[in-house]
């Protein structure tokens, strides 16, 4: 069992390596809250759930370049408003959704890993601004790759 314990500590840990983390000023910043400028918008993207949590899940922004949420990270994104799509990747399962971004609002959205028949898959999910606000402030920033 103790053989058991430590390998899955081991695996968290390599888990969170594959994530870069921001450094704690940025994050600090993320958990403000700040609105983005008047001709912009902003979307924060993060990691749900349980299920997968040593294996990180691939996630892109308007088909931008990916970053990698890992268990109880998140990252922050500003941009043109307009329909934004969010993607996510588990293995051979992906997902997306668009995501509504008026100027000067913030929208949130949870990334989970779910299981699938022939292997992990994702989901995407727009919450409410107070369950997103409450998963960020639990979590850590990550930088895009």
């Amino acid at each position: 069992m103790r053989r058991a314990l430590s390998l899955l500590s081991l695996l968290a840990l390599a888990a969170c390596a594959s994530s870069p983390t921001a450094n704690s000023q940025l994050d600090q910043e993320g958990k403000q809250f700040l609105h983005p400028a008047p001709d912009k918008g902003a979307i924060y993207v993060y990691r749900q759930g349980l299920m997968g949590m040593v294996r990180p899940v691939d996630v892109t922004v308007a088909g931008g370049a990916p970053a990698k949420l890992g268990h109880k990270t998140y990252l922050r994104v500003d941009g043109p408003p307009g329909p934004i799509e969010v993607a996510c990747r588990a293995g051979d399962g992906t997902n997306a959704r668009q995501v509504e971004v008026q100027p000067g609002q913030t929208r949130f959205v949870a990334v989970s890993m779910s299981a699938g028949l022939l292997g992990p898959g994702c989901e995407v999910a727009e919450v409410s601004p107070d369950e997103g606000r409450s998963a960020v402030m639990g979590a850590r920033r990550v930088q895009w790759q």
